[in-house]
């Protein structure tokens, strides 16, 4: 209905504008010449030339003359001869007042807010002269008839619309929602953990919807697959860690470690302690957490066969690093090739990941990048590790993987060897580069058992 009123407005509008102008250049040499009859008959020819029912019929033509009086009207009963326009209503009044206000108006069309009457005015002029204005006027009560029909059209088109659409929308929804709502329950009791056993879920079409079932039903087999890999590597643990002395004898030293340096942190929050209690605190928190870093570093010498190395991994150690990355304000950035699982342990190169990575967060720059590449290249995988940094001085070079070794404050030396001792149990090769501001390690691991 909008479109349609202003299209009929449109309409309306080119017609009295081209009409106004063709009754102004007739107009002008009887005006000029006061003549008044042959005037009259000029405005009244419009009238008698359109039908009735014509939407773009005038409903009053009248001419002024330079005073803002009426020259002559369509309807002398109704608009008099010299009759000053502002006499009749506020309307006009201000339509006088905009036609006095403007030296030489062009056509436009004037519609004054919450008015029904829709007014052309041109000025009679020609060659600067100007001897009166000509005014057309429309009343948009006209339009009405239209828009009802345009309505009753439009709204028995959406009540036929909606009775076709209806059955075939409850259809759909019911062979959409329902499924939707099982597969979302499913999901919730997946995540929640409260069924031992996934359910499985049967969609027969195979749309949009078929293919989201079919996407749930293969990460529920990939879950149940998790499952019971985590529980053959929790049993394949255990067995190493009972045949294992090094390794269990490590874990039962952590294990009072943990406890007291719990209870170190809990005496440091009751407060009201002395400097020198305090001191004397950290120093022992120091010396703690240095053998729970040595102890852990032995853990190195305990082997366990686990799953292959794939590209999850680098997403948890990338999910991993996160947190001391935005503690530092540095970005991580990972670079890899690999489409699957490759035949690597796991668990020793999330760990060489690991430890690489954090010097690199620790020794990078605030609001640097730390980049990592990962390819795999024939029977190897090419690990290298990019920061910017002070250049390592030359005698923690010659030294750098053995234990103790500290390339910058702060560390405790053992970061390094600790990936030196897996590359090496795996046969594979390190090397670091140092140079200005950048610090690069390049690690190369052979893919199947080593040699």
């Amino acid at each position: 209905m909008v479109q349609a009123y202003d299209g009929l407005r449109s309409d309306l509008l080119a017609s009295s504008t081209s009409l106004a102008r063709t009754l102004a250049k007739n107009l002008f040499p009887v005006m000029l010449n006061d003549e008044l009859w042959p005037a009259y008959e000029i405005i009244r020819a419009p009238l008698h030339s359109r039908p009735a029912d014509d939407l773009t019929q005038p409903e009053l033509i009248f001419a002024l003359d330079r005073q803002q009086r009426i020259f002559v009207a369509s309807r002398p009963d109704t608009v008099p001869m010299q009759a000053d326009l502002r006499q009749f209503d506020a309307e006009l009044a201000r339509l006088a007042d905009l036609i006095a206000a403007t030296p030489a108006p062009q056509a436009a069309p004037v519609e004054f807010s919450g008015d029904h009457k829709l007014y052309v005015a041109v000025p009679i002029s020609d060659d600067g002269e100007r001897v009166g204005s000509l005014v057309i006027v429309h009343s948009k009560d006209r339009f009405l008839p239209r828009f009802r029909s345009i309505a009753w059209r439009g709204g028995m088109t959406g009540v036929l619309i909606v009775a076709i659409l209806l059955p075939i929308n409850w259809y759909w929804g019911q062979r959409m929602a329902v499924p939707l709502v099982k597969l979302a329950r499913s999901i919730g009791d997946v995540a929640q953990g409260v069924s031992a056993h996934y359910p499985t879920l049967n969609y027969p079409y195979r749309d949009e919807l078929g293919q989201l079932f079919e996407a749930y039903g293969v990460m529920v087999s990939s879950l149940h697959d998790k499952q019971l890999l985590e529980q053959e590597m929790i049993r394949s643990e255990r067995l190493a860690a009972i045949g294992r002395l090094s390794a269990g004898l490590a874990h039962e030293i952590n294990n009072p470690l943990a406890g007291m340096l719990v209870a170190l942190d809990n005496f440091k929050l009751r407060g009201g302690h002395d400097e020198r209690t305090l001191k004397t605190m950290a120093m022992i928190g120091r010396g703690l957490s240095q053998i729970r870093e040595t102890v852990n570093a032995m853990l190195v010498e305990a082997k366990v066969k686990n799953r292959e190395f794939g590209p999850q991994d680098i997403e948890d150690v990338h999910t991993l690093l996160m947190g001391e990355a935005n503690k530092r304000s540095v970005s991580i950035h990972f670079d890899s090739d690999l489409s699957g699982p490759l035949a690597l342990p796991a668990n020793q190169v999330r760990q060489i990941l690991m430890n690489l990575l954090l010097n690199a967060l620790q020794a990078a720059r605030a609001s640097s990048v730390v980049r990592c590449t990962l390819r795999h290249a024939g029977q190897s995988l090419r690990i290298e590790s990019e920061n910017t940094g002070p250049a390592l001085p030359a005698e923690v070079m010659s030294r750098l993987f053995e234990p103790f070794v500290r390339g910058r404050d702060g560390g405790n030396g053992l970061g390094l060897w600790i990936i030196y001792q897996i590359v090496s149990q795996l046969g594979g090769q390190i090397k670091a580069q140092s140079r200005e501001n950048e610090v690069r390690f390049t690690i190369v691991l052979p893919i199947g058992e080593p040699t």
